[in-house]
């Protein structure tokens, strides 16, 4: 296999250097075949064309007769008469508007006229006896149109077959992979080969220094395959990106066909899914035939899950027949009964608890590399990257920007970036600056702002109170996210919010969390506090509050009574069964557990508030007057926050995977409307 792929190694070199000597060959142009058809068309007229005969009626032949106009006539096969003028009434009235000049020029040779006449006898003695009377001459001719009735039926027949080569080129995809219906089990994956690249490499891509360091493992590999096979190792035949949406998997893809020197096929998980039986199955059997024909080879499949989801999950009998067919030939193809060397498959892939543990085994997928949400420093490259193409005022400073996007994906960043140019576009400022960016996190997070929303006064001070409330509890409270700004300017459905700055933990304890629960129930509990009652403004902070209690109490195991256990389901295996994995008791347990907790925290809520009443109604009525407060506008009021934040993380013991929660980039708690 290592002599295979060396061989195919220099053999790929030499083609690569060739390509720049070697004429491409041209491929036939169909359209020639129209062409063709248009000058037999052409010539048939031309073969039928007689300059300036004009067709009359055997009466007007009767009155040209008796004008003493007519030369002679010629009979033709017994059925059409010639007519020939003299030459010194050509050029008189009527034959003078009538006759019209050839190519060559004036038609004075003839026939000038011609007209039929019936197969009866009478017809014909009566058109000689009318030449005879007037001294006209008259002769009968016989020609043969065999040739022509040929060659009509040769361009019928010729005109068919060019329709039907259209039709069926049409039908067939255009000769090229991807057809629709001949080449319906055909691959469509897309080829880099020869010189064409994506024209992206390991270096355009920022952050991502491990995943990037196993991938270009394989790059190297491929290149110097010598190194490594004196070594005993040998090539990884698969590597799966698993990852959050927007962390850079096609990206790394791309970097990989872009390094790479070898033929890269891409294209996506649905490209196999069909609505006819067996052209998944076809196509993967196509495609790995292509990358072993030109192998070594990269196959990359982006949003694999597509064909890649576990079998024997389906509700309803037999739904799934035709992806498991796919899928089983996919696994064959990888590493079957037959060999499949020189060809590496990569997958990408969201959603990795969902596919087939077959299909994730070593021998087929060796490596599974975590693409993961950038940390800071990663968020910094990545920035830089974006920021490039922008002119930048000297107010914008990398690190702030990624100091403030905890959470965010390289998607995310790379649409900040945007949406900060196309604001300072909007505000018709010549380069963008600090604020742009500011207001576009604002954007990308809260929706855009809607000052011309209908609001009443007393909405407007509700919604004001309440927005103060969270940013009042959030204060006081040890462990809650430090806050950014509060705003009562509606945003998407929003008709107020506060932004935080969460921390980057990758542990947090039940303290913690009691803490933001408390923080969240702080707008409804300002309510309660200054009214008396409450409004449905606090839909998304319930909502917040509930998933994070049932959470605490059925995955973490942060709940006494309940005990150390998880019910939470890694595997994916749960979202197909019908029962729940405990008993009515203990449902009924958990939820007494959950409407204690969010309860409690509510009381503590409205606890805090009315020991600082005062402080509240000054920040409700702050932010009523400039709709917009921020840090330092509570450190007015409030003074410095009661709690210093702990610098010293807790020490671990052991290994610990937790399932993946609300990773919204800056929590937002407002006054939400349905």
């Amino acid at each position: 296999m290592n002599d295979e792929l060396r061989n195919s190694n220099v053999e790929n070199t030499e083609r690569n250097e060739n390509n720049g000597k070697e004429r491409p060959k041209r491929s036939f142009n169909f359209y020639w075949i129209y062409g063709i058809i248009i000058l037999v068309i052409l010539s048939i007229n031309l073969f039928n064309y007689t300059g300036g005969v004009v067709p009359i009626d055997p009466t007007e032949y009767q009155k040209m007769l008796e004008a003493g106009d007519v030369e002679r006539i010629v009979v033709v096969n017994e059925q059409q008469v010639r007519v020939f003028i003299k030459k010194d009434r050509l050029a008189q009235p009527p034959h003078k508007d009538k006759i019209k000049d050839s190519f060559s020029g004036p038609n004075t040779v003839g026939p000038h006229y011609v007209f039929n006449i019936g197969s009866s006898n009478f017809e014909k003695d009566r058109l000689v006896e009318g030449a005879e009377s007037h001294g006209v001459g008259y002769r009968y001719e016989k020609q043969d149109n065999f040739g022509r009735e040929i060659l009509q039926w040769v361009l019928f027949i010729g005109i068919m077959i060019a329709i039907w080569m259209f039709v069926m080129r049409r039908i067939g995809g255009g000769g090229g992979p991807g057809g629709q219906i001949f080449n319906i089990g055909k691959s469509r994956a897309q080829v880099f080969e020869g010189g064409k690249s994506t024209n992206v490499t390991f270096n355009d891509v920022a952050g991502l220094a491990e995943a990037k360091e196993e991938l270009q493992e394989i790059v190297d590999f491929l290149k110097n395959p010598k190194r490594y096979t004196d070594m005993g190792a040998k090539i990884p035949k698969g590597a799966l990106l698993v990852g959050p949406p927007g962390t850079g998997k096609t990206l790394l893809a791309k970097a990989i066909a872009g390094e790479a020197n070898v033929p890269f096929f891409s294209l996506s998980g649905s490209d196999f899914v069909e609505m006819f039986v067996g052209v998944g199955a076809s196509r993967v059997r196509d495609l790995f035939k292509q990358a072993k024909e030109k192998a070594p080879a990269i196959i990359f499949i982006d949003e694999i899950d597509a064909i890649g989801r576990a079998r024997g999950r389906s509700v309803s009998m037999g739904a799934n027949d035709e992806r498991e067919n796919t899928l089983n030939q996919l696994l064959t193809e990888m590493d079957g009964f037959g060999t499949n060397s020189g060809v590496i498959l990569l997958g990408a892939t969201n959603r990795a608890d969902v596919l087939d543990r077959a299909l994730l085994r070593p021998g087929r997928f060796d490596r599974q590399i975590f693409v993961d949400m950038p940390d800071l420093n990663e968020r910094a490259d990545i920035l830089k990257v974006h920021l490039k193409p922008l002119k930048l005022d000297l107010t914008v400073d990398v690190e702030f920007l990624a100091r403030q996007t905890p959470g965010f994906s390289g998607a995310d960043l790379a649409n900040i970036c945007n949406e900060a140019a196309l604001i300072a576009v909007r505000k018709k400022k010549s380069t963008v600056d600090k604020q742009d960016f500011l207001d576009a996190v604002d954007r990308v997070i809260g929706g855009l702002e809607k000052k011309n929303k209908i609001i009443t006064t007393e909405e407007k001070r509700a919604i004001a109170f309440h927005e103060a409330g969270h940013a009042t509890v959030s204060w006081l409270v040890e462990h809650a996210s430090p806050l950014v700004k509060v705003t009562i300017v509606p945003r998407g459905r929003s008709l107020g919010a506060a932004w935080y700055l969460p921390d980057e933990r990758h542990l947090t304890t039940a303290e913690q969390m009691m803490d933001e629960m408390c923080a969240a129930l702080g707008g409804r509990a300002a309510e309660d506090v200054m009214y008396g009652k409450v409004s449905t403004g606090a839909l998304s902070d319930l909502e917040k509050v509930t998933k994070q209690a049932y959470a605490m109490v059925t995955m973490y195991g942060l709940n006494e009574r309940v005990g150390n256990i998880s019910y939470y389901d890694s595997s994916g295996q749960s979202e197909y069964s019908f029962g729940k994995p405990y008993s009515e008791h203990t449902a009924q347990t958990i939820d007494e557990e959950v409407s204690k907790l969010v309860e409690g925290q509510y009381q503590r809520a409205k606890h805090i508030l009315s020991e600082n009443k005062d402080k509240l109604t000054a920040l409700a009525t702050q932010l009523l007057e400039k709709e917009v407060i921020f840090k330092e506008d509570l450190e007015k009021i409030f003074g410095d926050r009661p709690f210093q934040k702990r610098e010293d993380a807790p020490a671990t013991n052991g290994h610990h995977k937790a399932p993946e929660v609300d990773s919204t980039p800056a929590s937002t708690a407002g006054t939400t409307t349905e």
